[in-house]
């Protein structure tokens, strides 16, 4: 059992109470695609606008990595689907249509596989064809792994320590429990490292074994992030191989071996100040977001962020991998700055930064955190990865940008610390 992490701090975000302890059922009559931006895809169109397509149909593919495919998030028609510049990005909207099946999977071969420990290439492939493989995030960098590529340990993410995040006991929970179950079983004959199982404090939701151990985290926030983990337990480095994903994903392999197809919801929030009333849903990947929202909303201008008030982006859709939605109250008395200003504020160098214990905490507790964001600060990259950069994605530091209001932000200079490190492997 590791030690818990008990670093970090609680942002007060109100919403209106009291926490919905019943979840609903939701699939909006409307879905689309908002990809995780560190999703690199060069894509081509399997479908055309006006075509039927079941809930896991292959719509998309990577014309440089074919094992990467994108699917449909629900059964119904597309109605658009426009590839933009350089096909870095698409526009898909999907009607739901319920008399539309879902796709099914050939599953025999790989739960054969996984049933008995031997062999991985079924699995593997079945799990690029659902659009399965595109849930895992690999460090360093963030990245799908390749389609070949196979990783020194995987890690499982039961825990969340957002503001207004839904509790991930809750999603796999009754007859999910099996599946996550089932699912951890299939990415143990995946491949033959560890699999660390990362939740809360809890009660332990699944059982130790010699290939799954639990690792457990604090409440406070970043704790619940799997780079809190890994800077802690795992010496990081360019040769860091670690996979993620959430637990409820694995829960969604172990659906599809029992099944035959994909799950058809996922448990979200849909919390914040801008809102009458709080609420847990279950509804499709890509669901959208007005319709989760418009009627619950109080009076007054709002935004909408897939994700939380931390690092979430406003959007129409549900974020790729995003477990909440966060309505905020929107503030516009303020006139909008000038262009010039913007960018000569842009190319500046941060403001200094005071060392605080928040900016300790907001980095999840004791590390060389003011020596990071100085490296970060003056583009040394190398000082950066020796401090554990390449163990970090953008949300690590989401925390950092806003106890510091930092300009530029640390997550972009995260970013573009990693992109350069990246372009010389």
């Amino acid at each position: 059992m590791l030690r818990l992490l008990d670093r970090g701090l609680k942002l007060p975000v109100p919403t209106p109470q009291p926490w919905p302890q019943a979840v609903e059922t939701v699939i909006t009559a409307e879905a689309g695609l908002n990809l995780d931006p560190l999703i690199d895809m060069r894509m081509e169109a399997l479908v055309q606008p006006g075509d039927s397509v079941g809930l896991g149909s292959p719509i998309l593919k990577d014309r440089r990595h074919p094992e990467w495919v994108v699917t449909a998030p629900m059964s119904g028609r597309v109605a658009q689907l426009e590839l933009g510049s350089g096909r870095r990005q698409a526009n898909l909207l999907i009607h739901h249509d319920e008399k539309v099946k879902p796709h099914q999977f050939d599953i025999h071969a790989a739960r054969a596989e996984c049933d008995s420990k031997s062999g991985s290439n079924a699995l593997r492939e079945l799990l690029q064809s659902s659009g399965l493989w595109m849930r895992l995030r690999s460090r360093p960098f963030g990245r799908v792994p390749a389609g070949d590529a196979i990783p020194a340990m995987i890690m499982v993410i039961a825990v969340d320590t957002r503001p207004l995040a839904p509790d991930p006991r809750l999603a796999v929970e009754g007859e999910a429990l099996d599946h996550l179950k089932l699912g951890l079983q299939a990415l143990a004959a995946l491949f033959d490292g560890p699999i660390r199982f990362y939740q809360d404090e809890g009660p332990a939701i699944v059982e130790e074994s010699d290939r799954v151990t639990i690792a457990r985290a604090g409440p406070l926030h970043p704790a619940g992030l799997a780079g809190s983990f890994i800077r802690r337990e795992v010496r990081s480095g360019q040769d860091l191989n670690i996979w993620e994903i959430t637990a409820e994903d694995v829960a969604d392999i172990g659906y599809l071996l029992s099944e035959g197809s994909l799950a058809p919801t996922r448990l979200v929030s849909v919390a914040g100040p801008g809102l009458r009333e709080t609420r847990l849903v279950r509804c499709q990947p890509g669901a959208d977001l007005r319709e989760l929202c418009y009627a619950y909303m109080s009076p007054g201008p709002r935004s909408i962020l897939s994700g939380s008030v931390l690092e979430g982006r406003e959007a129409r859709w549900l974020g790729w991998r995003d477990r909440q939605v966060t309505v905020l109250e929107r503030h516009d008395a303020h006139p909008q700055p000038h262009w010039l200003e913007g960018a000569l504020r842009r190319a500046s160098r941060p403001e200094p930064i005071i060392p605080t214990s928040a900016v300790e905490h907001a980095l999840g507790g004791p590390m060389p955190g003011m020596a990071l964001l100085r490296a970060l600060a003056i583009g040394d990259d190398e000082a950066a990865a020796e401090l554990g950069a390449l163990a970090m994605l953008e949300e690590d530091l989401a925390l950092v940008d806003y106890v510091t209001a930092a300009s530029p932000r640390f997550t972009d200079l995260l970013r573009a610390c990693l992109d350069r490190i990246e372009a010389m492997t």
